[in-house]
């Protein structure tokens, strides 16, 4: 168990701005990281493990990508008791992102919004951190996914160009990689969902990682991650071309643009992506069309509104292999990684596996 409660600590972080406090957290965990300052978060990792893609999950919860863009903490979030973490998402160069104030804390909703537009430094900041992780060297069983995306000023024409890029890099570094084609803040990023530009964009990822694999002697697992807001004729397009190009796994979903759920609350009008407990039900709904679709083996990474064991349990029920939180880390600490784990082991119990 961590030795400083997440409860005395949040009203502090909540009386910040959001980013400002983003930000200091990472700050002091990328310092106390692999030190003795690490006790006051680090809990004990949950063994349950699966095989998906090919890859031993050590258990069934890990940590979405976007909080740790930059891949600076990848040690210190491994503490915390993740079976997988999952960092970027990374862009061919470094970018800024969208102007500030771009985080909005929704309390009464155990919501997010933001509209961070992939801010990071860029790949090679990036696999800088990366090697410099010891989770590996220490033989620890977590997985490591890295997240990938385009920069903002790369036309969407060209937009494959920067994921062949972002993939050569990361390549050797990953446990898989997911291709991220579904965040709302940057401009015609979702384009890439649509029918054609998908086919496209994976049958050159799909060809790039051939290549890869031949040259490095390893194939590394590719997940592609989706929005909350596609209809069940959109899911079943991504199913079958996800099928196609032999992608390993999906991730579901992003963010949602709907405010539907959050109507009338302070900062619900903002611009871009909402999270935590309102995208729940939508995600679920895309996880069990894409189940249906893709028949009961394709590897499911369920991810949206997971703020309790409860939550994340109807990720599973729809149809979902493991789960990833992000916003419920926020509103409820590191405690949430080990109930979740808890309750999706003893589950797995209970069912023989």
């Amino acid at each position: 168990m961590s030795l400083i409660p997440y409860a005395l600590l949040r009203p502090l972080l909540f009386s910040m701005d959001a980013e400002q406090a983003h930000e200091l957290t990472l700050s002091r965990m990328a310092q106390g990281q692999n030190t003795m300052l690490e006790a006051a978060w680090r809990q004990p990792r949950i063994s349950d493990p699966i095989t998906l893609a090919g890859l031993q999950f050590p258990n069934r919860v890990g940590l979405a990508a976007g909080l740790d863009k930059n891949a600076r903490c990848i040690d210190g979030l491994a503490a915390m008791g993740f079976g997988f973490v999952e960092v970027g998402t990374v862009t061919p160069k470094g970018q800024p992102g969208n102007p500030k104030p771009r985080i909005f804390r929704l309390p009464r909703a155990n919501a997010l919004i933001n509209r961070l537009g992939f801010n990071n430094d860029g790949l090679d900041a990036f696999l800088h951190n990366v090697q410099q992780s010891k989770v590996r060297s220490q033989g620890q069983p977590m997985l490591l996914g890295l997240n990938i995306g385009k920069n903002a000023s790369t036309p969407i024409e060209e937009a494959t160009q920067d994921y062949l890029t972002c993939l050569e890099g990361v390549y050797p570094h990953a446990d898989y990689v997911t291709v991220n084609i579904s965040s709302p803040n940057t401009q015609n990023l979702r384009a890439l969902q649509s029918d054609e530009a998908l086919d496209s964009l994976l049958a050159a990822i799909a060809q790039r990682r051939s290549e890869l694999a031949q040259a490095q002697g390893r194939q590394v697992p590719i997940f592609v991650k989706i929005a909350p807001d596609l209809d069940e004729a959109q899911v079943a397009i991504i199913a079958a071309t996800l099928q196609r190009h032999q992608m390993d796994g999906v991730i579901a979903t992003n963010t949602t643009i709907s405010r539907a759920a959050v109507q009338g609350l302070p900062h619900a009008d903002e611009t871009g992506g909402l999270s935590g407990a309102p995208v729940l039900q939508a995600s679920n709904q895309v996880i069990r069309q894409l189940r249906q679709a893709l028949g009961k083996d394709f590897p499911i990474i369920g991810v949206g509104g997971i703020m309790s064991a409860r939550d994340a349990l109807s990720k599973i029920e729809a149809g979902a292999d493991v789960v990833q939180i992000y916003t419920g880390l926020i509103y409820a600490g590191p405690a949430l990684v080990t109930e979740v784990a808890q309750a999706l082991q003893q589950k797995t119990a209970t069912k023989g596996g």
